[in-house]
């Protein structure tokens, strides 16, 4: 039982968590994932931008030849903008910001040949610059912090390589790609340090809420321990002990009954607290109170069952304990049936005997079961259903053959 417990408490302290398409998966990477998702968006809006700036240069822009130019803006803009489109719709970013961050270097490595014989200024600079910290915060996106690292080292470091052998080494060309260098580093620093903060804080906020459920989970599941040994403890001491003195210390026909009496008492509280029943009132309910606890019972168990009542009325006329010892060796039938024949051929039926009696009958289609092959130490059926009715002054019998079981409880009333 304690087990059930268990992780009953914690799948109810991790369902308290929020769950959405994103973050189902993985849990305990709650806020890890919609910081990824928001570095994402803010990488595919702040790249449109600088797109649209860079492509529009572009356009303009006449050094070298049509044909490198042309394969160049093919190679650099179409990677891009796939990049963007899967960042604003959080599919595929870090497969195509993979693929832009590459294909930048490669653009970058090729720039001096495609510029060839061209007479290029030092200011302004090409549309290729705009691009230089895109590939970037593309890393970001992309890589782990080792190669984020690289790209913000390397990619600035090669437009400047590249510039300066478009311009021939000229002296007019090493103040201004310095500066557009230097700059090109430390914006590539902040976004590297932006995305590596706000992922350590994602990361540490998941850490610590997983070790509080953790933490929740073993103190619920501690406490419902506890609280049940406590109920166990209690009922053996008050119930069954009590119960045990009094039938070894009766000697007279008026101490046999009242130890008999404390005997079922003491029957029912344990079958009730095996079914995780409420011992509750003892006052009279009627016949029909007990086809719809059954069929309540049944609901609960995921089994939409049609009770046939038979000869029932409203009268208040079965001791409460008697209707709730019934219904709970009832619902326990019930449960067999859903469990070892799979609910074929489930059906209930309960039938009023004389004025104040009551039978029920649950039955299957199912394989059987031999109730002698049944160990001594198996106290399914023998606790939850003959013990349970017998405690009330009921009587249970189980028939079963290949064809299915059916198991009768009755109660014909108090004398």
């Amino acid at each position: 039982m304690s087990t059930d417990t268990d992780r009953e408490v914690l799948d109810a302290a991790w369902g308290l968590i929020p769950q959405s398409h994103e973050s189902a998966p993985d849990l305990g990477s709650f806020t890890r994932t919609r910081i990824e998702r928001i570095i994402a968006l803010a990488t595919g809006v702040g790249s449109t931008i600088v797109f649209v700036q860079s492509l529009l240069i572009a356009l303009g822009d006449g050094e070298g030849s049509a044909e490198w130019h042309v394969a160049l803006m093919i190679i650099t803009f179409v990677p891009l903008a796939g990049m963007i489109a899967a960042c604003l719709i959080g599919r595929g970013a870090k497969i195509m910001s993979r693929l832009f961050a590459v294909v930048y270097l490669l653009a970058l490595a090729l720039w001096p040949i495609a510029t060839q014989g061209s007479d290029p200024e030092p200011l302004p600079q090409p549309w290729i610059w705009y691009l230089v910290n895109i590939a970037t915060l593309a890393a970001v996106v992309a890589f782990r912090v080792p190669l984020q690292l690289l790209w913000a080292l390397v990619t600035p470091l090669l437009f400047g390589v590249v510039r300066l052998m478009q311009g021939g080494f000229a002296a007019d060309f090493w103040a201004p790609v310095g500066l557009d260098v230097s700059f090109a580093l430390i914006l590539g620093g902040v976004l590297l340090t932006l995305g590596w903060v706000f992922r350590s804080v994602a990361a540490n906020v998941d850490e610590t809420r997983a070790r509080a459920v953790a933490s929740y989970a073993r103190a619920a599941a501690a406490d419902a321990s506890e609280e049940e040994r406590i109920a166990v403890a209690g009922l053996m001491h008050d119930s069954v002990l009590a119960a045990l003195i009094a039938a070894e210390r009766a000697s007279t026909p008026r101490e046999r009954d009242l130890a008999v009496g404390m005997a079922r008492e003491a029957l029912t509280r344990l079958a009730n607290a095996e079914g995780g029943g409420e011992e509750g009132s003892d006052e009279p309910v009627s016949r029909e109170s007990i086809a719809d606890g059954i069929r309540r019972a049944a609901h609960d168990l995921g089994v939409d069952l049609a009770v046939v009542r038979t000869d029932l009325d409203t009268r208040p006329v079965v001791p409460g304990r008697v209707a709730r010892a019934v219904v709970l060796a009832a619902t326990q039938a019930v449960a067999n049936a859903v469990q070892h024949a799979g609910g074929v051929g489930l059906a209930a039926s309960v039938v009023g005997v004389g004025e104040t009696g009551v039978r029920v009958e649950v039955r299957d289609h199912g394989p059987g079961v031999d109730m002698d092959t049944i160990p001594e130490d198996r106290l399914g059926i023998r606790a939850s259903i003959f013990a349970r009715v017998a405690a009330v002054g009921g009587v249970a019998d189980v028939k079963s053959t290949g064809e299915g079981t059916i198991v009768t409880i009755s109660w014909v009333g108090e004398a």
